[in-house]
């Protein structure tokens, strides 16, 4: 379940408070003051038997002598008697229940765990929602709810804050308090038994009353449900969060250097930067960050320009700004010189833009304004420190009047730089911070909190541009071959062997397209030194073991080999250092394989391991014996495009590198990037392969060939279950008939398939615009077709008839029909389109019957659309596929169309 009745929770209309009571410092006297003094407009019932009244309000025995059936039920009694309780209320019809108390198998206590399935399984069969337990309440000031044991209660606002932790609500309202923020929901999730953060950020996504959803977070539940939802609210509104633990000391022995390195934060991470998010160290950063996206937006770009009349403080700013790897903008000649015309002749000549200590307001607004109508930065940092001789309001009431004015001007908030101000100091900046405040300009105490949330801004811009970039095309088209792959894991399996021999692991890669160097397995030294005749010299060989996981730390790998001699001396003191150093281990044998020699080479690591929250994650770095040492690595869930491998390799410090420099040529990034798409493939296709890692993955011009590879296997997997974002459903994929005999590829929709859609939109006439859209439309929007085509394949689905032939992007785009399901996939609202030129050849038939067969299979409820009546076309085909057809109540000229499932 996710939105399903969470109405009941935030809008209810009546309410019981079981285990209410008048006993002082108890949390059921406690809820009961909250909720009789929230201004809750509905009945508020307590229950309790040992009380015939609580806060003047009658009290009943019982939840069977509630006159009124309670929409929402705040619970703290007992543990034990919890699920009882929650029986009780179920049956009777509550759909919201929040239980505040705590001792449901904290710490792993198996008679807790006990209990809280106890209470899940009485709420699951009546769809009876769960906050908590273990929880501090929910508080909805617009609507007078305060379902809490909170000691505030916070005004209305635009920001919902969810937690796990109550305490932190606690300290979240203490520091509210001081600062006049108020909130549209305050909701403490506690163990998360049955409502996550998934539910509620879908929830929230839609609610008309939040601007903004701040998270706290330990740890995620449903990784595929909160991907789901933080992706699509990202798209609507900002999505921030604090996350706990990020240097929790989890690491663990892995099989391979991807698993050592991928720590379970930085999958955090990278989980959050795909679905959109911004992630923030502290709650204080968690509330600028929040102002500082309501009042100013996002930048353009990342170049920060930086005026002060302080050079000190100057300093400090752009060593925060260099410390959190950002841009200091560059001064073009003509900015210098416009400078030059208003400030004195000691100004900086550069950035930070120094004005000296005895600046005015006016010189403050000239500088402003030369830097404002440049090009040269994205943001601007305005600092102030109290000197004698100048006046620190004085220079803030200019800086606020040069910023009206510029954004006065026709045309020009968009383009404009945005603006944060940093007056330093306590006094003397208090009544400048109030104006700016007043003026919605986001103001910060010390430069480096300034620049932080210039960073934030940075971030966040980022991710909402990966959310909705267009991937390029891949290079070409390519099927795996699925039947070696699963015969070389299968095979593993059934001999009890939990990693793949390199050569296995080699042709594993082989079969998903990634470029391998050619290797033979030899049992003896003899045998080692006549394969190296065979592949050719110089030669390489590694010891063949099952049972010694990295073969440099035994001496077992032995390179440069230029002779066969050479080759049979190094394999038979490998053996021997074996023997001596683990008598226990299997020598299966040696790989062999010839020496790779590319000039000017990067040795590089790939790879993916599997994480306990999100699945399978992708790694890339730098590579090589010391990659734990270095630590150089990003991180992605698959699926990947070449977009996001692309994102993967710059987030690199080896990313300088491979540009290239010097007489060292840039490494063929387009190569790297798609061997990271196909370990990605792997990944989501080969549910048994668990840990994956080739080091090195050399790179150069020429490009990119894995030298060695090591495959870690186990228990097949739940499927594609088991990935946090769902893979693109190949399965999907059919060859279709037009009615003319003509052969289409019925697929899925991609990324990549963005500019086809213009294109296809192009072949549109404007009736067909007008009857699909509803309204007349000269072109489609980047913004839309990326809706169109970046879709969740979890909630949407969006099949297409194209080239077979063709790799998206390149092949054309002949029609198109796409479902959205709500949450809970009880309805999904549909949409088609066919080429004008293709039209009466069955297209859109086809389209229909296989979304519909695809809505089935998936469990949707109901299928459902809005067509104009006078499509007379649609509204038949409708017909003969046993839509059932209404009029809109609102409006004459729409039929609605049902299919139930």
């Amino acid at each position: 379940m996710t939105v399903r009745n969470l109405d009941y929770l935030f809008k209810p209309r009546s309410i019981a408070i079981v285990g209410a009571s008048r006993r002082p410092g108890s949390v059921g006297a406690v809820l009961a003051r909250n909720l009789f003094n929230g201004g809750f407009d509905g009945p508020i019932m307590p229950v309790n038997p040992k009380h015939q009244s609580i806060e003047g309000v009658l009290s009943y025995k019982s939840i069977d002598e509630l006159p009124v059936t309670p929409d929402l039920a705040v619970v703290c009694t007992p543990p034990k008697t919890v699920p009882e309780v929650v029986r009780q209320l179920a049956e009777r019809g509550t759909r919201g229940v929040v239980v505040i108390t705590a001792g449901f198998g904290e710490g792993d206590d198996d008679e807790g765990m006990e209990l809280r399935q106890q209470a899940l399984d009485a709420a699951r069969p009546h769809l009876t929602r769960i906050i908590g337990p273990n929880c501090l309440g929910i508080l909805v000031p617009g609507f007078g709810l305060n379902a809490s044991f909170a000691h505030l209660a916070p005004p209305e606002g635009r920001i919902a804050f969810v937690t796990q932790s109550g305490a932190i609500v606690t300290s979240v309202l203490d520091w509210a308090e001081r600062r006049g923020i108020g909130f549209s929901h305050m909701i403490s999730l506690g163990d998360m038994a049955d409502v996550d953060f998934g539910d509620t950020i879908d929830y929230l996504a839609n609610d008309p009353n939040t601007k903004a959803i701040l998270l706290y977070a330990e740890a995620i539940t449903d990784a595929r449900k909160f991907m789901s939802a933080a992706r699509a609210a990202a798209r609507m509104k900002p999505v921030i969060v604090v996350k706990s633990g990020r240097h929790a000391a989890s690491a663990q022995a892995a099989a391979s250097h991807t698993g050592a390195l991928a720590g379970s934060d930085k999958v955090y991470d990278a989980a959050f930067r795909r679905a959109g998010m911004l992630r923030v160290d502290t709650l204080g950063e968690l509330f600028a960050a929040v102002e500082t996206l309501a009042t100013t937006g996002t930048p353009n770009g990342d170049r920060l320009a930086i005026l002060t009349n302080g050079g000190g403080i100057g300093v400090l700013a752009t060593d925060a700004l260099i410390g959190h790897e950002g841009k200091l903008a560059t001064l073009p000649d003509h900015t210098v010189q416009a400078l030059n015309e208003v400030l004195p002749p000691t100004w900086s000549h550069g950035n930070p833009v120094d004005i000296i200590g005895d600046a005015p307001g006016k010189r403050y607004a000239d500088s402003l304004a030369v830097l404002a109508d440049s090009d040269a930065a994205d943001a601007i940092l305005v600092l102030n420190c109290p000197t004698a001789v100048s006046d620190s309001m004085d220079a803030a009431e200019a800086v606020i009047a040069e910023q009206s004015r510029q954004q006065s001007q026709p045309g020009r908030r968009d383009r404009q730089p945005k603006l944060l101000t940093c007056w330093v100091g306590e006094h003397t900046a208090q009544n400048a911070r109030r104006r700016f405040s007043e003026a919605d300009i986001p103001s910060y105490t010390t430069p480096e909190g300034a620049v932080r949330a210039f960073m934030h801004m940075v971030a966040y811009r980022r991710n909402q541009e990966q959310l909705l970039e267009t991937p390029p095309s891949v290079p070409e088209l390519f099927t795996p071959d699925y039947e070696t792959a699963n015969r070389l894991v299968e095979q593993a399996a059934a001999e009890n062997r939990e990693i793949l021999s390199e050569p296995e692991a080699k042709q594993l890669l082989a079969a998903f397209g990634v470029e391998v160097v050619a290797t033979e397995v030899a049992e003896s030294p003899e045998a080692a030194a006549d394969a190296a005749e065979r592949l050719g010299y110089p030669a390489a060989i590694k010891i063949l073991s099952k049972d010694i996981t990295h073969k440099s730390d035994v001496g077992g790998v032995a390179l440069d080999l230029e002779d066969h001699d050479a080759v049979y001396r190094a394999a038979e003191a490998m053996r021997r250092r074996v023997a001596e150093t683990y008598p226990d281990a299997d020598l299966q044998g040696f790989s062999v394989q010839p020496m790779v020699k590319r000039a000017g080479a990067w040795e590089l690591i790939a790879g993916f391991t599997e994480d306990a929250q999100f699945g399978p994650v992708v790694l890339f770095g730098q590579g090589g014996t010391a990659v734990e040492v270095i630590k150089d690595q990003s991180l992605a869930l698959p699926p990947l495009n070449m977009k996001l491998a692309n994102d993967m390799i710059e987030r690199t410090r080896v990313y300088d590198q491979l540009q290239g420099y010097r007489d060292r040529r840039p490494a063929d990034l387009d190569a790297v990037a798609l061997t990271l798409t196909r370990i990605a493939q792997i990944a989501a296709d080969i549910s048994r392969v668990k840990e994956l890692d080739i080091n090195p993955l050399l790179a150069s011009a020429d490009g990119v060939v894995a030298l060695d590879a090591r495959v870690r296997i186990g228990e097949n997997g739940t499927g594609t279950r088991r990935l946090a974002i769902r893979p693109y459903p190949r399965q999907l994929e059919k060859t279709v008939v037009a009615d003319d005999g003509a052969e289409y590829l019925l697929r899925p929709i991609v990324p990549e398939d963005e500019p086809a859609l213009h294109r296809a939109f192009a072949h549109l006439t404007p009736e067909q615009i007008r009857l699909r859209f509803f309204a007349p439309m000269k072109q489609m929007s980047h913004m839309a077709a990326a809706r169109f085509t970046q879709i969740d394949y979890n909630r949407e689905m969006a099949l297409i008839i194209t080239d077979a032939d063709k790799v998206p992007g390149e092949a054309e785009m002949y029609g198109a029909v796409h479902i959205h399901a709500d949450p809970d996939d009880e309805k999904a609202e549909y949409s088609i389109i066919v080429r004008h030129d293709l039209t009466r050849q069955g297209l859109g038939r086809l389209l229909m019957e296989h979304v519909i067969d695809y809505a089935r299979d998936r469990g949707i409820g109901e299928i459902e659309g809005d067509v104009l009546r006078e499509n007379q076309p649609m509204l038949a085909l409708c017909s003969q596929l046993g839509f059932e057809q209404h009029t809109d109540a609102e409006d004459r000229d729409i039929v609605r169309v049902s299919l139930p499932l």
